[in-house]
């Protein structure tokens, strides 16, 4: 039933697969958690919504590529339950952005993110809200990784535990010189609660993912690099003198993956998110159906008209 619902979760935006679209948005949502599940989203939402402060601020360019900030500087861009409801909608938006192909992730005023806003956490510290707190986000990042964008986290500063699980929900990840990267859970007393162990399992093997979970080590762009968590280092700061801002360098990065119509870039994110999350033979299954939404596609017929690949 999973697999279904993530298989109908990848071909929903595709104009071809109207069968697909018409089932109840519960079962293409893609989500881990359900009302099966015990887990009332609404509930939830009304709950973290009482806890204000920051936002999840939401840029959609025209060039197909879209910025989402997570601003709140005065606790370190630290998820209030406001901006964790917040999270939830933009992803939303972006879902359902036909234009889309690519998205950066960065935090706003030089750092990224330092996880859960330690009010809030005090506030739903009983197990009962925690679980659903817990599933919430799981949902919400889940998607994230699940869009048909292909993402890149911008870590400048400090990326310290649920930021640090941020950054495993994005395809891609740049750090800026001098910046960290943290799984601090176990000085919480906690492990990872929004995705992160899993996510991270699969980005730098197990044996990795426990040195970086047990030991709570500092993971700077060199040691990134090398273990396969970090994708690139970019130049300077945001003001450096001599270098492009930073946003910038990752636009130029991402670039080189989103050129081309927006539909072809979303059908190859969707091709690798079900070889990545599906079983060979249902991954198959689905690579044919998104083939056929691009085979005699506009990009496809106009391909053909002006190249030949064999010259």
């Amino acid at each position: 039933m999973v697999l279904c619902a993530l298989r109908q979760q990848v071909l929903r935006c595709s104009s071809h697969c109207r069968t697909w679209a018409r089932l109840p948005q519960r079962q293409r949502s893609g989500c881990v958690y359900s009302s099966i599940h015990g887990f009332n989203q609404d509930e939830i939402k009304e709950k973290l919504q009482a806890f204000h402060g920051g936002s999840i601020d939401l840029l959609k360019q025209d060039s197909g590529i879209a910025v989402l900030t997570i601003n709140n500087p005065s606790r370190m861009n630290a998820f209030s339950g406001s901006m964790m409801v917040d999270l939830e909608e933009r992803v939303s938006q972006l879902e359902n952005w036909p234009e889309g192909k690519g998205l950066i992730v960065q935090g706003a005023a030089e750092t990224f993110c330092s996880g859960s806003d330690l009010n809030a956490v005090r506030a739903i510290s009983n197990q009962q809200d925690g679980m659903k707190m817990c599933m919430f986000m799981q949902n919400s990042l889940t998607r994230l990784l699940r869009l048909p964008l292909i993402s890149v986290a911008l870590v400048e500063g400090r990326a310290l535990g649920g930021g640090a699980e941020l950054t495993t929900a994005c395809d891609f990840r740049l750090m800026a010189a001098g910046s960290v990267i943290q799984f601090v859970h176990k000085h919480m007393g906690l492990v990872p609660g929004w995705g992160g162990a899993a996510r991270l399992v699969h980005l730098v093997g197990s044996q990795n993912a426990l040195k970086l979970l047990g030991g709570a080590v500092k993971v700077d762009p060199e040691l990134g690099v090398n273990i396969g968590l970090v994708d690139g280092v970019l130049e300077g700061h945001q003001n450096a003198e001599g270098a492009a801002p930073l946003l910038q360098q990752a636009e130029n990065w991402l670039s080189r993956y989103t050129k081309g119509p927006a539909p072809v870039i979303q059908a190859v994110k969707k091709v690798v998110l079900s070889g990545r999350e599906l079983p060979l033979s249902e991954a198959l299954r689905t690579e044919k159906d998104i083939f056929g939404t691009v085979w005699g596609a506009p990009a496809n017929l106009e391909a053909l008209a002006s190249k030949s690949k064999h010259k």
